[in-house]
């Protein structure tokens, strides 16, 4: 049996809106609390150190006003969602790698490039979460307001990432880490089609994918549950799917229910 075609996933902007401004609102408190060891650091991410990390999470807040600000995309671009955004990451890698060594070059302070970041976002605000506004992506014309959902993510993962780093306190807005949990289980059901398996993630998600049988009612063939933090930090390559088992962070039951293959689905 053909999976099923799930309808797309809307946002509200004003819910979008609260978790951007609060998540950035515990960014910028966090980094303005960072000592120059713990600035010097290893971030965790290849080549870069916390100071490459923050100034890059700055780079995720600027992103926002700069496309803003540009001519919008010619008539008839083709037009990205969110799945597509999420599954092309990994193809830019490299470019966002070496834009973020050049902007750290420029910033003595990474909390200064995040100030900046945010004195740029603070006017576009409103036209950041309309739904009716194209933005000029890489990957081909965006809506402004799936672009933001996309400034969660990046907020929400590069956030933990700076927890890990250097034990610093950025808790997460509740409406970015509910987006967050929500783009990438959506992400992985596209990457991975079909009804074979129910991934949980309480209290945000609940998507099916995989392809294999298919149910309708009563216990699904395969059952997959986990918490938000672990599910970003297993949708985004930052831990292993055996070690969550292990540490019993991550239940999973039925055949097919091992969603090693289909991991990450964020590069």
């Amino acid at each position: 049996m053909p999976p099923v075609k799930r309808k797309p996933r809307t946002y509200d902007p004003a819910l979008v809106r609260a978790g951007l401004i609060g998540q950035v609102e515990s960014v910028r408190n966090a980094v303005h609390g960072l000592t120059p060891d713990q600035t010097a650091r290893p971030s965790g991410l290849p080549g870069w150190d916390v100071h490459h990390l923050v100034v890059h999470i700055a780079g995720q807040i600027e992103a926002l006003p700069r496309l803003l600000a540009e001519p919008p995309p010619r008539a008839g671009a083709p037009e990205v969602d969110l799945n597509t955004w999420a599954t092309s990451t990994a193809g830019v890698a490299h470019e966002l790698d070496e834009a973020t060594r050049k902007h750290a070059q420029a910033y003595d302070s990474a909390a200064r490039a995040v100030d900046d970041a945010i004195e740029q976002l603070e006017p576009v605000l409103e036209e950041a979460v309309r739904p009716d506004v194209l933005l000029p992506h890489g990957f081909g014309a965006m809506r402004a307001l799936d672009f933001t959902v996309t400034r969660l993510v990046e907020l929400v993962v590069h956030s933990d990432d700076l927890v890990r780093a250097t034990g610093a306190r950025v808790p997460p807005a509740r409406q970015a880490l509910a987006a967050t949990v929500r783009l990438l289980a959506d992400a992985l059901a596209a990457k991975a089609p079909g009804g074979a398996v129910e991934v949980r993630i309480p209290p945000f998600a609940v998507v099916q994918c995989v392809a294999g049988p298919r149910h309708t009612r009563g216990t699904p063939p395969g059952v997959v549950e986990t918490d938000p933090l672990t599910w970003i930090r297993l949708a985004t390559g930052r831990t292993a799917w055996t070690d969550e088992l292990d540490a019993a962070h991550l239940t999973a039951s039925g055949e097919r229910a091992d969603l090693r293959e289909h991991l990450p689905v964020l590069g």
